[in-house]
C-alpha cells in the first residue's frame, strides 16, 4: 500500500521538479487504474471478481496509448503536424499502448521464472495447467490491452478527424508556454 502511495504522487513530484504538465485526461486514467489495482484489487480482494484484471489491461491500454499520442506530439516540430496526420498519430498511439501490454506480460513472465510466482496464472492450486490453459490468461490479458489502446487510438482518431485541435488533450503542457496564447487553443 506504501509503493501504491508514493506511485499515486509521482505525477506530482514529475511536474514539480520538471518542465512539464501531464494531461489531464492521462491523470485521470492513471488514478482510476491506481484506484482499481491497489485500492479494489489488493486492498478490497477485487482480483477475485471474474475478469477483473481483464478490465485493468484494457484500461492501462487506453492510458498508454493515451501517452503515446502525447509522446508523438512530443517529437514532432510543430503541434499542426500531428492535427494534419490523425490515423499516423492514432496508429502510433495503438502500438505504443500495445507494446506496453506485451513488455508487462514479459515481466510477468521473467518474475514468474526467476522469483517462483504465478502471475500468468500458469498454475492452479499448485498444479501446472497444460496446453491451451496454460496460455489463456497470457493470451486474454494481451487480447485486453489489444482492445483498449484499439479503442483509445479510435477515440483519438475519430476526435481529430472531427476537430483537428483536440489532440490538445493528449498534449504535455510546458511550464513555460503562455497558456492562453493562440497557438494552444
Amino acid at each position: 500500500m506504501f509503493i501504491g502511495i508514493l506511485i499515486a504522487i509521482l505525477p506530482f513530484v514529475i511536474e514539480k521538479f520538471g518542465y512539464f504538465y501531464f494531461p489531464q485526461v492521462e491523470l485521470i486514467f492513471f488514478y482510476i487504474f491506481l484506484y482499481m489495482s491497489i485500492f479494489l484489487g489488493s486492498g478490497l480482494q477485487f482480483y477475485g471478481v471474474t475478469f477483473w484484471d481483464k478490465y485493468e489491461h484494457v484500461l492501462s491500454a487506453m492510458m498508454l496509448a493515451g501517452l503515446g499520442f502525447s509522446i508523438f506530439q512530443g517529437l514532432l516540430d510543430s503541434r499542426d503536424n500531428a492535427w494534419r496526420a490523425p490515423f499516423l498519430m492514432s496508429l502510433f498511439a495503438f502500438s505504443f499502448g500495445t507494446a506496453c501490454g506485451v513488455f508487462w506480460e514479459l515481466y510477468e513472465f521473467t518474475a514468474d521464472g526467476l522469483g517462483g510466482l504465478n502471475l500468468q496464472r500458469y498454475a492452479e492450486a499448485g498444479r501446472l495447467l497444460v496446453g491451451r490453459a496454460a496460455l489463456m490468461d497470457t493470451m486474454t490479458d494481451l487480447i485486453a490491452d489489444l482492445t483498449g489502446a484499439f479503442l483509445m487510438a479510435l477515440i483519438g482518431y475519430l476526435m481529430m478527424k472531427r476537430d483537428p485541435s483536440a489532440s490538445r488533450h493528449l498534449v504535455f503542457k510546458s511550464k513555460h508556454q503562455n497558456f492562453f496564447s493562440s497557438s494552444y487553443f
